[in-house]
């Protein structure tokens, strides 16, 4: 008979990943029929929205439905996500088939992400030189910086732009038909995945335009309301989601890989935040990250059970943090650049955060 766990006391160490991931075992079994029903819905609802932004005659209206587009955008690449991770269903071709599909809409690459995600943000979580989302830079770092690159440091780190940092760094130098120098490794599948995303593109393009003559509306209006809004909504969405994972004044990064591995890093480097009114659900529980790090096998709909189970037996190690503007906000004022040394968030001036 197995012996219940019990808590782990904050002041103990830290049980080995091997054991953290026993307690959570139960949790990552994984089905079929749930997320190909969660997919087929999240594409009837932007297909919905985007028939809504077709026919809709009010501005304020085509607006609505563009950005919540842009939103079923980031619900349709949670799945990918999870797809991609393996996680969400028993079959691996099938989750690598729903993966691309659920990935066309944000016209994110499967293969490119499954590299810059699975391999290199998952394999080494908050590891300066390894880990190259949001990655904080250091004071001396900043400041070598040309003056342009330093005001766009400052407007990516702003709070307000978290979309402009996705879009540019991640998407279009990383994932869309990636250069030699952000990705040295060249694969076929990369190709192929880039080409497959840019034909959903066009054709979605191509479909908006169609519909724009048959409903005599201007093209360029139903461009920017059925494409171009919904896409700067997505990669807001996804660059708000990624900085507030791993950006917070108890988050650590490390540029020593020796005292990165010795720090746990899958349960010290992310934060779980909470919403109010179920919108974490809203996510596909995304947000309940620390358990998605601890073991990414762990399907999306079972992470919400993981997340709980994990804060109950390690209390007060986790990062949980209330949703507020005001704390967003808080956050992205202080937490500028790093101080890799003293393992603490500093401003511009190199001031600690405390």
């Amino acid at each position: 008979m197995t012996m219940p766990v019990q808590p782990v006391p904050p002041g103990d160490p830290l049980p080995h990943r091997k054991i953290l991931r026993s307690w959570l075992e139960s949790l990552s079994g994984r089905t079929t029929a749930y997320p190909v029903v969660l997919l087929l819905l999240d594409y009837v609802v932007f297909a919905a929205l985007i028939a809504l932004v077709v026919f809709a005659r009010s501005v304020a209206l085509k607006l609505t439905g563009a950005l919540a587009a842009g939103f079923v955008i980031g619900r349709l690449f949670i799945i990918g996500h999870d797809a991609c991770h393996q996680s969400l269903t028993p079959r691996r071709t099938l989750n690598k088939w729903l993966g691309r599909i659920a990935f066309l809409p944000s016209l994110t690459p499967y293969s490119l992400w499954e590299v810059g995600h699975n391999v290199v943000h998952h394999g080494y979580t908050n590891l300066k030189g390894f880990d190259f989302i949001w990655a904080p830079l250091s004071l001396a770092e900043f400041r070598a910086l040309s003056r342009p690159r330093r005001w766009l440091e400052r407007i990516y780190r702003s709070g307000w732009a978290p979309g402009l940092y996705y879009m540019v760094e991640i998407w279009w130098r990383r994932m869309f038909f990636p250069r030699r120098t952000a990705m040295p490794t060249r694969r076929p599948v990369f190709f192929r995945d880039c080409c497959l995303v840019a034909a959903f593109g066009i054709a979605w393009l191509g479909v908006l335009a169609w519909a724009a003559v048959a409903t005599g509306q201007p093209v360029a209006v139903l461009m920017v309301f059925g494409f171009v809004v919904p896409f700067l909504f997505w990669c807001s969405m996804i660059g708000f989601v990624v900085y507030v994972h791993h950006t917070h004044e108890r988050i650590r990064w490390y540029d020593d890989r020796t005292a990165w591995a010795n720090a746990q890093p899958f349960v010290s480097t992310t934060v779980h935040l909470t919403f109010r009114w179920h919108v974490g659900a809203l996510l596909h529980h995304i947000m309940e990250h620390t358990a998605h790090h601890l073991d990414m096998s762990i399907p999306l709909y079972r992470l919400e059970e993981a997340q709980a189970k994990l804060e109950t037996l390690l209390p007060e190690r986790i990062v949980i943090q209330p949703f507020s503007w005001r704390w967003y906000f808080a956050t992205a004022r202080h937490c500028k650049l790093y101080d890799f040394a003293a393992g603490r968030w500093t401003d511009y001036d190199g001031r600690a955060y405390s």
